[in-house]
């Protein structure tokens, strides 16, 4: 299980954007955050592989996990 520890800066501040709706995944998977391409490439994969982002094309969404993380940190 991921914890606020194993998580970047970078990965607490995307999660928060989740969170606040400021986010979406392309159909090829590519996050956006207030429509420009995230500068991490990965970190959308990375959340969503760690089971922390519900990424399907359209807004993306917290899991329960990762909504716990962020009320966590």
């Amino acid at each position: 299980m991921t914890t606020t520890t194993d998580l970047s800066y970078r990965d607490r501040a995307v999660l928060r954007a989740v969170a606040a709706g400021r986010c979406t995944v392309s159909a090829i998977g590519v996050l956006s955050v207030d429509g420009l391409g995230c500068c991490d490439q990965f970190v959308g994969r990375r959340l969503t592989n760690a089971g922390l982002i519900a990424a399907r094309p359209g807004p993306a969404h917290l899991t329960a996990t990762g909504r716990a993380l962020i009320e966590a940190a």
